[in-house]
C-alpha cells in the first residue's frame, strides 16, 4: 500500500484515503441487504468501540504530533494544540446548532438546528453528516502534512489513521442503515443513505490536505482542529447513544478494545517507517 500511494501526491492520497473510509462506511450500511435489524447490545459494544478508536486518534494521531510540530516556535509548544482544540470543538458546536437534524440513537426527539420542514429520516441523516466532517478533514491533515515536511507526519502514520478511521466507519453505515430500515425505509434507500452519509469524507480529506500544504504554519492548529471537532462528536453523539439502552458496559469494553487497537496500529506503522 505504501508504494502504491507513493505515486501520488499529498492531495490525491488524502482524497483516495478518504474514499477508503466512505467505502467501508457502505460497507456497513450494506448489511442492511442481509439483516432486519442488529441486537441492540451488539450495536451499542460496536459503537462503544467507534468511540475509543476516535479518542485514540485524537492523542496519537494528532494532538501528539500537533504538539511536537510546534516544537521551535515563538509560543509555548501547548498553545497550537490548545487553540485548535478549542476552535474545533467550537465550531462543531456552532454547526450542531445551526444545522437541522436529529442525533443518532434520538430520532425520537427534538429535532436541533434551525427549524424546518425536513423529513425526520433526513434530518438523521444530516446528523450523520455532520459526523463525519472532522474525520474527512483529520485524514486530509494527516496526509498534508507529509507535503509540510515535519518528520512527525509520515505516510504510514496517515495511513494508520485513515485504517483507523474506516473501521469506526463500517459500525456507524451499519447504525444509519439499519435505524432506517426500522423506520420503514427500503433496504436499498437505507444503504443509499447510509453511504451518503460519509460522502463529506474524501471532500474534506481535499479540503484538509489542500488547506495545510498552502499554509504551513497552521498544521499544528489543523491537527489540533480536527481533534477537537471529533472530541465533540464522540461526547455529543457516539457515547451517549451507546450508553442509553443500559448496556453501560459493553459500551465501554468496546471503547478500551477499540483505543487499544488504535494504539496498536499507531505504533506498529510508526516503527515501519
Amino acid at each position: 500500500m505504501l508504494d502504491f500511494l507513493q505515486n501520488f501526491s499529498p492531495i490525491a492520497q488524502a482524497f483516495l484515503a478518504g474514499c477508503f473510509t466512505w467505502a467501508l462506511t457502505g460497507l456497513g450500511a450494506a448489511v442492511v441487504f442481509v439483516v432486519t435489524g442488529v441486537n441492540r447490545k451488539v450495536l451499542d459494544l460496536m459503537l462503544g468501540f467507534a468511540s475509543g478508536i476516535m479518542l485514540a486518534v485524537v492523542y496519537w494521531s494528532l494532538l501528539a504530533p500537533a504538539i511536537g510540530m510546534a516544537e521551535g516556535g515563538r509560543l509555548p509548544v501547548w498553545v497550537p494544540a490548545a487553540v485548535g482544540f478549542l476552535a474545533g470543538g467550537i465550531f462543531l458546536w456552532g454547526i450542531d446548532k445551526v444545522l437541522p437534524h436529529i442525533h443518532p440513537g434520538f430520532i425520537g426527539e427534538e429535532v436541533e438546528g434551525i427549524k424546518t420542514s425536513w423529513r425526520r429520516n433526513t434530518l438523521f441523516v444530516l446528523a450523520m453528516v455532520l459526523h463525519n466532517i472532522p474525520e474527512g478533514l483529520a485524514i486530509g491533515v494527516a496526509f498534508g502534512a507529509i507535503a509540510a515536511g515535519f518528520h512527525e507526519a509520515t505516510l504510514a502514520t496517515a495511513i494508520a489513521l485513515a485504517v483507523g478511521i474506516g473501521i469506526q466507519d463500517v459500525p456507524e453505515g451499519l447504525a444509519v442503515s439499519v435505524t432506517l430500515r426500522g423506520n420503514g425505509m427500503s433496504r436499498l434507500k437505507s444503504f443509499w443513505y447510509g453511504l451518503l452519509s460519509a460522502v463529506v469524507e474524501p471532500v474534506g480529506a481535499v479540503i484538509g490536505a489542500a488547506g495545510v500544504i498552502f499554509s504551513r504554519p497552521a498544521l499544528p492548529y489543523a491537527l489540533a482542529f480536527a481533534a477537537g471537532a471529533m472530541v465533540f462528536i464522540v461526547i455529543e453523539e457516539i457515547i451517549p447513544e451507546s450508553q442509553q439502552s443500559g448496556n453501560k458496559h459493553l459500551a465501554t469494553i468496546g471503547a478500551m478494545a477499540g483505543f487499544v487497537l488504535m494504539m496498536i496500529l499507531e505504533v506498529a506503522f510508526g516503527q515501519n517507517t
